[in-house]
């Protein structure tokens, strides 16, 4: 994928992109966006020199942050990190409840379209995998085994299916809506499921795409 960030990183110092990078793989082994404290043990650094850096890439628009809330960083949408390469394997970080949430888990393994599907599977940047654990999305086609594709992102629109983040640690897949009252459904596509109603989650990506293999 390519857009209006994509070049942002090109103007970072070494230390900057240190950070993005102990940012990234946080995310991607914990399926949730490190603390300062945690990027400033990574790092070797005091929590003021983070919040410093952090500070000046929110300037520039490689990162987003909500005041006031922890584990609210995120990488802005498009920017690509100069280390990132087009390829059709994916960073595996996990499985997903498609049921109750569970807490996030994190593995150390890659998904590789062309091992599944074979070389004619396309990609973009910014895509992480997650195998499926449960059958509550079993009506829209997301099945107990099957992996999604989700698309990095922390915003979502009505009807599109996420991968959110409840509380600390736990995380499930649903298919999102914004309520009236301003209360967040995460609507399951089984009716053996109750939604889940919370006040805030944070939208780890949205599914682009969903795989099977026979």
């Amino acid at each position: 994928m390519t857009g209006s960030h994509a070049q942002g990183p090109l103007n970072l110092t070494p230390r900057q992109l240190d950070l993005l990078r102990a940012f990234r793989t946080h995310r991607m082994s914990h399926a949730c966006s490190p603390t300062m404290q945690e990027l400033a043990d990574v790092l070797g650094v005091s929590k003021v020199t983070v919040h410093e850096h952090v500070k000046l890439l929110v300037a520039k628009g490689v990162l987003t942050q909500e005041p006031n809330r922890t584990r609210s960083l995120a990488l802005a949408e498009d920017v690509v990190l100069p280390d990132e390469e087009r390829s059709l394997s994916f960073p595996l970080v996990g499985r997903v409840a498609a049921g109750l949430p569970i807490e996030a888990c994190a593995q150390a393994e890659q998904l590789d379209l062309e091992d599944l599907f074979g070389p004619r599977v396309g990609e973009r940047h910014g895509t992480f995998a997650l195998e499926v654990r449960g059958e509550s999305m079993r009506d829209e086609g997301i099945l107990d085994g099957d992996y999604v594709l989700v698309e990095r992102r922390q915003i979502a629109r009505n009807g599109e299916r996420v991968v959110a983040l409840i509380g600390e640690d736990e995380v499930t897949l649903k298919t999102y809506f914004k309520e009236p009252d301003g209360m967040i459904r995460l609507q399951p596509a089984n009716p053996d499921f109750e939604p889940i109603f919370v006040r805030e989650c944070v939208i780890q990506g949205v599914v682009i795409g969903v795989m099977r293999r026979y």
